[in-house]
This record gives structure tokens, sequence and C-alpha cells, in this order.
């Protein structure tokens, strides 16, 4: 079956690199255009210039500034929402209510409140419509290959698990859900963290704490920790999987994309080329890419063929075609957003915080709000 894909917020100039993370619908559009079943049809952006620009770059018939009517007149058969995380909710729950597109696949994080987190999903289940949400780091060698040595037993049984991340947020929501998928989506029982929030930190119109700790226990008894900020050094790799009879890491800071330790030595595990973050050209493919320039009819070499957002890509059109539960979708979202919030209301509360969470706005935005916290603002 074909599917029509439209896009709603293009970005600006993805080559600009002051625009870094503005311009995912380029990123999203590449992984459509991979697929044989997938036409690129339409594209709204408020700034109709960017919208131009990718219409352009994509050969894209038709380009809006208002979604709106790029939904009652294009009809798309799946939409990429690729907007700040403060307008995912709104656009998410019109596009479902529409009754236009049979999946939307939303950019990371889900949303700035838990509340509009949980409505997206629960309205898109109450119109049919498959949501998805874009984590595609869970789909590189890494963490693919952490699972399968889990599975294998490689370590024995998961005792803890453990990252370092900028913030909790905006990147570390790619490490709760790759917790998640490494622990088979095993419901968490409790969560406690404490935040530092001392210079203001915004990313994409959204706070992000300075150094944060949060702790969690799932049900079956794995532990959970993740230290952010300057605390992320503590760590000392992306992600750390302790276990009865050894250890897996992630990104360590002196060692391979991934590694594992039975006993006292570490092995290196080979990910064909692949990053935490993405893929990587082999040394020969390095040499090759200096050449492109001055011997313009070599094609570069960027490794794997395929990105981790092509990858996610193709799961959410491959659970559409099929009819499946897709890997990323809504309630996966829910139980690794949980925790970012959770973390926030605990420290709101100074409390250990049992879920299921049952508040409805952002904690750390509600301290700045009313106080708690006076961050100086940003130079």
């Amino acid at each position: 079956m074909g599917y029509d894909i439209g896009f709603i917020g293009t970005g600006a100039d993805p080559d600009d690199p002051d625009q870094d993370g503005f311009a995912m619908a380029y990123r999203h559009a590449a992984g459509y255009e991979a697929l044989g079943n997938c036409r690129l049809t339409a594209c709204a952006d408020i700034v109709r210039a960017n919208a131009e620009r990718f219409a352009d770059e994509y050969g894209i018939e038709h380009v809006y500034e208002q979604y709106e009517r790029m939904l009652a007149e294009t009809q798309p058969d799946v939409v990429s929402v690729c907007v700040p995380p403060g307008l995912h909710a709104d656009i998410v729950i019109s596009c479902a209510e529409t009754g236009v597109p049979d999946a939307i696949h939303c950019e990371k994080p889900m949303a700035k409140t838990w509340g509009d987190c949980r409505e997206m999903v629960e309205v898109c289940e109450s119109e049919g419509v498959q949501l998805t949400f874009n984590h595609q780091k869970r789909f590189g060698g890494p963490a693919r290959e952490a699972k399968r040595l889990l599975d294998d037993g490689a370590i024995g049984d998961l005792e803890r698990v453990e990252f370092g991340e900028e913030h909790l947020y905006d990147t570390g929501t790619h490490v709760f859900d790759i917790c998640s998928y490494l622990t088979d989506d095993e419901p968490v029982e409790w969560v406690m963290g404490q935040v530092d929030y001392r210079e203001e930190n915004v990313w994409f119109g959204a706070h992000n704490e300075n150094h944060g700790l949060a702790t969690w226990t799932y049900e079956d008894g794995t532990r959970g920790l993740a230290m952010t900020g300057q605390g992320s050094d503590y760590v000392g790799c992306y992600l750390r999987l302790r276990g009865s009879d050894g250890c897996i890491e992630l990104g360590a800071a002196d060692g391979p994309p991934l590694r594992v330790r039975r006993g006292n030595g570490w092995k290196r595990v080979d990910t064909n080329r692949e990053g935490i973050h993405s893929t990587s050209p082999s040394r020969l493919g390095r040499v090759r890419n200096r050449l492109v320039e001055r011997l313009p009819f070599l094609s570069p070499d960027d490794g794997p063929s395929a990105t981790y957002t092509e990858r996610a890509i193709a799961e959410v059109v491959g659970a559409l075609d099929a009819g499946r539960p897709p890997e990323i979708g809504g309630r996966t979202a829910l139980r690794s957003t949980e925790l970012i919030f959770a973390s926030w209301e605990s420290a709101r509360r100074r409390a250990r915080i049992d879920l299921p969470l049952d508040i409805d706005d952002n904690p750390l935005e509600s301290m700045v709000e009313t106080g708690d916290l006076t961050p100086r603002a940003a130079d």
C-alpha cells in the first residue's frame, strides 16, 4: 500500500550550523524517501520560505503556512510533526481529531507537560490514529547489540541501569526510552530526584535543569540511576547495565560504543561502525571522504546505509502497513517520559514519587514560575 506523507514544521536550512535541531523534518523526509511506498506530497511551516526550501529539496508539490489547510486539501495518510515540544500536543490532537491521517509521527520530547503527554496518546487511541515518537537512538547498533547480549544472558540477571546525559528532558528522553527498551517495558514503581537550576537552560522553548539526579525502581527489582549536567561525568559512560555476572557499557568515555565485561577485562563488541548517536564511516571511508572535494567522481562514505531516524521511520510505516503496534508507539513513550516528570516532581515535593504520576503540569517550569527556582538569565 502507498502512503502520502505531510510535514508540519519544516525548520530552517539544515546546513546552517546555528540551526541544529530545528530541521528534523529533513531527517524524517530522508526516511520516507528511502521507502518504496511513500510519496512526499505536502508540507506546512509558519515561515513560508522555510517550507518552500524544504519542498524544493524533496520535490514536494503542495506548500502551506497553515497545517489545517494542508490536511484538508491534501489528505495525507501520515503526518510528521517536527515543531518545538510546546506545540506538539495541540498539533497532534488537532490532526487526530480531523480524521485525516492514519498515523502521526512526532518529534521528541513528547510535550511540555505531563497532562499534554497523556492527552495526546488518549486522543489518538480514541480516534484510531497510530501515534509514534522519534526515539530513534534505540535503533542504533549499540542499543540493539546490548539488548541481544542481555537476552543471551551475557551478564546474568540485570540488576541496575545507569546513565549520564546533558539533562533529563531534551536529551535524556532518548536514554529513558532505551532503558525501557532494554527492560522490556517493565513498569516502574517509584522515582526520586533532585535538580540544580541556577542558570537558565532553555532548549527549543523548554526548561532543562543544569544538574540532575534521579533514581527509580522497576517492579521486578531492577534499579535505575541517572545523573545529568555536571553530574554526568560521575557515571562515566552514556549507559551502563550492571548484571549479576558482569557489566555492559554503551558510549564509555574511554572506550568503544559498546563493550562487555565478565570478570576482569573489557571486551569490545562490534556494532558495525555504529555509535550512540549516529553511524560513522570506516577508516578507509574517512580517507575517501577527505578526497571527495578534490575527486568529485567519488561518493562519500557516511557509514551503514540507514540512519537511526530512517530506521525509526521504517518502523512507523512498517507497523502501519502490517496493522501491528509500533515499537516506538505512544504508550511506550509515556512509560519513559513519566520518569522525567516524576523526577522533577520529586524535586518539587522533596519526596519519593510513587507511580502512576498524578500531576498535569511541568514541575520544573512551575517551580521557575513560582520562584522556587530562580535561574540566572543565560548570556
